[in-house]
């Protein structure tokens, strides 16, 4: 009789709510975010006509005259303002000397793949085995395989590893610079294998990059997916659409309100609410949606929908630091930074698509590790034929070369939390850097194993004084504060939702990507990953996109494939 009375005060309240809510609009799916996630989402799921999706994007459209967007050299434009950019800040990191870390994200269709720097990189097969071993079933290296695969239209050629035909058009990697290959060859005379392909049977060693770049423009996936799908008439795009709060019924998602040009407007889902905000939005608007650690709600005065205390911890990241070197041959890219051959340049690639300000100018690197006894790489490195940092703002003037080294797989976590209960207010992020003594060690490591890298014979003829850390940085504990003051984040914020299973606490979704405690409502995006990748993010959210839209369409899933992979050497090799 008790539940039967609460059934029917239940019932009451939701007539009453229903006869005052009057929604905008009506449609099956309700996507907030169209990102490197939700643009894939989009256009996977409104492949079928009978499907009707909405698109939420906060922030304004990638229009094909934007060169900025659309042109890979001219990446540091848009890390500079808040354009296309939500332009976080850390807090105040106390095991960096209190420093506050700029943490630029993508406000824009195709959200951070519009911003960021291309690298297609897939992280290690024994990430995937590691998500499954945390807790998210079915989420195997041989489960993953297909669905990297399926979005992937690589340029040299599909194999066991790579994808044709997909809409993903990768761009195998190519040396611009004779610096590149001078790197390639000092890795190797440190001991270090050179592989073939860093996605495919061999991460660990020298290598050279592929890029997210097609006949010379950046491949977002708002090129990719979204533009495609914009035919669709059963698909509605919306740009300048910023999401305040997820509504309810009960304990049911049934679609969200949304602010556009100053107009609140409701959307209806009439099947699923998905989240794909990323690694900062999406918990904040869980959070701000009464969804989250109950204590943590109650203090900024916000109803708890559902207690689930995972939600903006287990935050995690790639942290770098800056390698520098003079150049004492005219052969770096600076001569591209003069007054009189910048217009030059960006002629040719508004022309034509070629020359210098149509690639990143990443192209070679390497994934090692930091000791022998590791199972796979915990150190990435990426090279620079010239020298800059401060995301862009600061470039050393003459010839000179970088590399930046970044650790891979950090212990410390960190957290995204309420600022208040404004939807306008940027949430509290405190990744906690460097909190353990083995991040330390590590970073540690990293520095010391490029300088060794720097030191061989092949960068001899190219090789002046080192300009950053500068040689008077000798010691361990001299590297230790070199890596405190300048080390800055690689733009890989993940794991803040993580995907487990349900005895986990610190859980937010399960392996079908479904928030515990709530009906219709997913995440699909870098904020349920398990744990972080070893290497960029994008290529994981992506295949986690297409892996997640089968899942949400009730589509068997893709065959899994198991292909050798590459083991490391117990004896003898580096």
């Amino acid at each position: 009789m008790l539940s039967r009375n609460r059934f029917r005060r239940s019932a009451s309240i939701r007539n009453i709510f229903h006869r005052y809510l009057t929604w905008s609009t009506s449609h099956d799916y309700v996507i907030v975010g169209a990102g490197s996630a939700g643009c894939v989402l989009a256009n996977r799921l409104s492949e079928n006509p009978n499907n009707s999706v909405l698109s939420l994007e906060a922030g304004p459209q990638d229009a094909w005259w934007n060169w900025k967007i659309h042109m890979p050299g001219a990446l540091p434009f848009n890390l500079q303002n808040d354009k296309f950019n939500w332009y976080y800040h850390t807090e105040p990191q106390s095991h960096m000397y209190n420093r506050v870390i700029y943490w630029p994200r993508g406000r824009v269709w195709g959200g951070s793949s519009a911003l960021n720097a291309m690298m297609y990189v897939r992280g290690h097969p024994q990430d995937f085995d590691r998500w499954e071993n945390e807790g998210a079933k079915g989420w195997s290296y041989k489960d993953c395989l297909p669905y990297f695969k399926k979005p992937e239209g690589y340029s040299l050629g599909e194999d066991q590893y790579r994808g044709g035909n997909g809409p993903l058009l990768v761009s195998g990697g190519s040396i611009e610079n004779p610096l590149g290959q001078a790197f390639l060859e000092a890795g190797q005379q440190a001991g270090y294998p050179y592989t073939e392909d860093f996605n495919g049977y061999q991460q660990e060693g020298m290598g050279k990059y592929d890029r997210t770049i097609y006949k010379g423009k950046r491949w977002s996936t708002s090129q990719a997916y979204l533009h495609p799908a914009l035919k669709r008439k059963n698909l509605d795009a919306q740009h300048g659409a910023f999401t305040t709060k997820i509504l309810f019924e009960g304990s049911k998602a049934i679609g969200v309100e949304y602010v556009q040009n100053s107009v609140i407007r409701k959307a209806k889902a009439n099947k699923e609410v998905i989240l794909s905000g990323g690694a900062v939005n999406t918990p904040q608007l869980m959070m701000l949606s009464g969804i989250g650690d109950k204590e943590e709600l109650a203090r900024h005065g916000i109803n708890c929908v559902a207690h689930v205390p995972g939600v903006g911890k287990n935050l995690q990241d790639h942290l770098g630091v800056y390698i520098q070197h003079r150049c004492i041959q005219p052969v770096s890219l600076y001569k591209h930074k003069k007054p009189w051959r910048m217009p030059f340049d960006f002629a040719m690639w508004l022309l034509n698509k070629t020359g210098i300000c149509s690639t990143n100018s990443m192209d070679v690197g390497a994934f090692i590790r930091s000791q022998e006894k590791l199972p796979h790489p915990d150190i990435q490195l990426i090279f620079f034929s010239y020298a800059i940092s401060a995301h862009g703002k600061k470039e050393e003037e003459g010839h000179s070369y970088q590399v930046v080294a970044e650790t891979l797989r950090a212990t410390s976590c960190g957290y995204i939390a309420l600022k208040s209960a404004d939807p306008r207010d940027h949430p509290l992020i405190n990744p906690n850097y460097l909190a353990t003594q083995k991040d330390v060690v590590d970073m540690r490591e990293s520095v010391k194993l490029a300088r060794e890298i720097f030191s061989q014979d092949a960068l001899k003829p190219f090789r002046g004084e080192e300009l950053q850390p500068g040689i008077k940085v000798k010691t361990d504990a001299e590297i230790e504060t070199f890596v405190r003051e300048k080390a800055e984040t690689i733009y890989h914020p993940c794991c803040s939702c993580k995907m487990g299973h349900e005895n986990d606490p610190m859980a937010v979704v399960d392996n079908q990507t479904r928030v515990f405690g709530i009906e219709n409502l997913r995440i699909v995006d870098a904020s349920i990953m398990p744990s972080i990748v070893s290497g960029n993010l994008n290529a994981s959210v992506i295949m986690m996109a297409e892996k997640a839209a089968d899942v949400i369409l009730g589509k068997k899933p893709l065959p899994q494939i198991t292909v050798p992979v590459y083991e490391t050497p117990t004896t003898g090799q580096r």
